[in-house]
C-alpha cells in the first residue's frame, strides 16, 4: 500500500474542498455544532476521546481534519496513527474516535461537510488533562541545629499542580503558600522528622511523596537517677540523655573512668546509660558522674549511690516481773498463769 503525502497546511482547505467535489453531492447536514463556535472537549491522558460529527443523509461528502493534515476523508483513512478511527454507530453519525489519548494530540479538529452550495464546518477544540505527577524531589537531608535548608518538590500536569507542603507531626502542620520550595530557616530539632508534599489538581488524586530531615544537636541529660543500698545488696545508677546522633557514655567515679569489671557493669543503649554494683560494700558508696558525647557537644551529671541506714527499733521499758535476755529482748521470770494464781489468792484473802 503507498503511503498518502499529507499536503502542506496552507494548501488543506483547498485539498479539501477538491476531495469533497469528487464525491456525489448529498444534502446539508444538521448538527448544532455548525451554528457555533468551538466546542471544547476534555479528556484525561490514556482515555478515549470522541468527537462527534452528524449529518442528515447518509450520502454527505464528509472528513476530518486537524492541524496536522486530513485524518479521513469519507471512509478513506488518511492517517496513518493506528490510534485513530472513525465512530459510526449509525449511518448518519461521522465522529472521530481517538484511543489512548496524550498530550500531543491536543488542539482543533474540523469536521467538514459539502453541501449543495458550499462546505460548512464544525470545530472541536480537544483539551488534553494529565493528572499529577511529581518529578522531583528533594533526598533525605541531614543538617545541624541552627542551619537553613531548601526542600524542593516539582511536578507535572495539566492543569498545573498545586503543590503543598505538610510537617507530618501530631499537629500535621500545614505551610502557607503553594511553592514548589520549602525554606526553614535556623532549624530546631523539634523541626526534625518526615515532610509530605503533595500534588494535585482536579484530574486525579494527588501525587505525594516525603522527605526525611534529620535534625543533629548536642547531649542533653534528660534524666539522672541516684541510688540507696545496703551492704552485700545490687544496686544501680541510672542516666538518660537526648542527643542526635546518639550519644556515647563514660562513667566516671572522682576522676577516675569506670570500666565494667570488679563487681561494676556498665550497659548503655541508645540515649541512656546505667552502672550497676553486683555486691555493693563501703567503698562503693559516694559521688559518680555519667558523661554523654557526641560529635557536636559533651555534657554531664553527677549521681549518689548512698548507704541505706535500717530503722532500729526502740527498747520496751523494764518492768517488775521481767528480765533482759542477753540480745536486749524481754522475757518474764514468772509464768503468768502463777502471777494469776497469786492475784486472786490476795483477792480471796487465802
Amino acid at each position: 500500500m503507498v503511503a498518502r503525502v499529507q499536503p502542506d497546511r496552507k494548501q488543506l482547505p483547498l485539498v479539501l474542498l477538491r476531495l469533497l467535489c469528487l464525491l456525489p453531492t448529498g444534502l446539508p447536514v444538521r448538527s448544532v455544532d455548525f451554528n457555533r463556535g468551538t466546542d471544547n472537549i476534555t479528556v484525561r491522558q490514556g482515555d478515549t476521546a470522541i468527537l462527534r460529527c452528524v449529518v442528515e443523509d447518509k450520502n454527505s461528502k464528509v472528513a476530518w481534519l486537524n492541524r496536522s493534515g486530513i485524518i479521513f476523508a469519507g471512509h478513506d483513512k488518511w492517517s496513518l496513527d493506528p490510534r485513530v478511527e472513525l465512530e459510526k454507530r449509525h449511518s448518519l453519525e461521522y465522529s472521530l474516535r481517538i484511543q489512548k489519548v496524550d498530550v500531543y494530540d491536543e488542539g482543533s479538529y474540523t469536521c467538514s461537510v459539502q453541501t449543495q452550495h458550499e462546505p460548512k464546518t464544525s470545530q472541536v477544540y480537544l483539551i488534553v488533562q494529565v493528572p499529577p505527577k511529581i518529578s522531583n524531589i528533594s533526598s533525605d537531608v541531614t543538617v545541624n541545629e541552627g542551619s537553613n535548608v531548601t526542600l524542593v518538590c516539582m511536578a507535572n500536569g495539566r492543569p498545573e499542580p498545586v503543590i503543598t507542603w505538610r510537617h507530618l507531626t501530631p499537629t500535621g502542620r500545614e505551610f502557607e503558600g503553594e511553592e514548589e520550595y520549602l525554606e526553614i530557616l535556623g532549624i530546631t530539632r523539634e523541626q526534625s522528622g518526615k515532610y509530605e508534599c503533595k500534588a494535585a489538581n482536579e484530574v486525579s488524586s494527588a501525587d505525594v511523596k516525603q522527605v526525611k530531615v534529620t535534625v543533629n544537636y548536642p547531649p542533653t541529660i534528660t534524666e539522672s537517677k541516684s541510688n540507696e543500698a545496703t551492704t552485700g545488696r545490687k544496686a544501680s545508677l541510672k542516666c538518660e540523655a537526648s542527643a542526635v546522633p546518639a550519644p556515647d557514655f563514660e562513667w566516671y567515679r572522682d576522676d577516675t573512668r569506670i570500666n565494667s569489671a570488679n563487681g561494676l557493669e556498665i550497659k548503655s543503649t541508645e540515649g541512656q546509660s546505667s552502672l550497676t554494683v553486683t555486691n555493693v560494700t563501703e567503698e562503693h558508696y559516694g559521688n559518680y558522674t555519667c558523661v554523654a558525647a557526641n560529635n557536636l557537644g559533651v555534657t554531664n551529671a553527677s549521681l549518689v549511690l548512698f548507704k541505706r541506714v535500717l530503722p532500729t527499733i526502740p527498747h520496751p521499758i523494764q518492768g517488775p516481773g521481767s528480765v533482759r535476755g542477753i540480745n536486749g529482748s524481754i522475757s518474764l521470770a514468772v509464768p503468768l498463769w502463777l502471777l494469776a494464781a497469786s492475784l486472786l489468792c490476795l483477792l480471796s484473802k487465802c
